[in-house]
C-alpha cells in the first residue's frame, strides 16, 4: 500500500454504553479506539456511490464510501468512522487475510450517524 494514498486522518470509534449506579440511568456515547497518545489513524477515504430515498416524508441522501487502512485488530462493524468532513457508518470490514497489511471499511454517510 502506498503511503501517499493515505493522505486523510481519521479516528474509529466504538458505542460505549455505561449505567450510572446511583440513578441507574443508561448513557451511550461514542469512544475512540485509539490510544490517547496515538496520533490519528492514515486513511484513504474514496466515495464509490450516491443514493436519494424518502423516509419519514423526509428526503435522505447516502454516500457509500470505501475508507482503506493500515492493518488494525478489533475493527468492527459496530464501530463508526469519524472524518473533519463527517461520521461514516462502518458497514463491512474487509480484512486482508493473506498479508494482514490494510483493512477495507465499506462505510456510508449520511444516514443514522448515531
Amino acid at each position: 500500500m502506498l503511503s501517499q494514498r493515505l493522505r486523510h486522518r481519521v479516528d474509529i470509534e466504538a458505542l460505549s454504553v455505561a449505567q450510572d449506579s446511583v440513578s441507574g440511568e443508561v448513557s451511550e456515547q461514542w469512544v475512540s479506539i485509539r490510544a490517547l497518545a496515538e496520533p490519528m489513524i492514515p486513511a484513504e477515504i474514496v466515495p464509490l456511490s450516491g443514493r436519494e430515498f424518502i423516509a419519514a416524508q423526509k428526503e435522505n441522501a447516502g454516500v457509500t464510501t470505501r475508507i482503506t487502512i493500515r492493518w488494525r485488530s478489533g475493527v468492527t462493524a459496530s464501530m463508526r468512522v469519524v472524518h473533519a468532513t463527517g461520521v461514516y457508518n462502518i458497514r463491512a470490514v474487509l480484512p486482508d487475510p493473506s498479508l494482514r497489511k490494510h483493512l477495507t471499511l465499506m462505510c456510508e454517510v449520511g444516514v443514522n450517524q448515531g
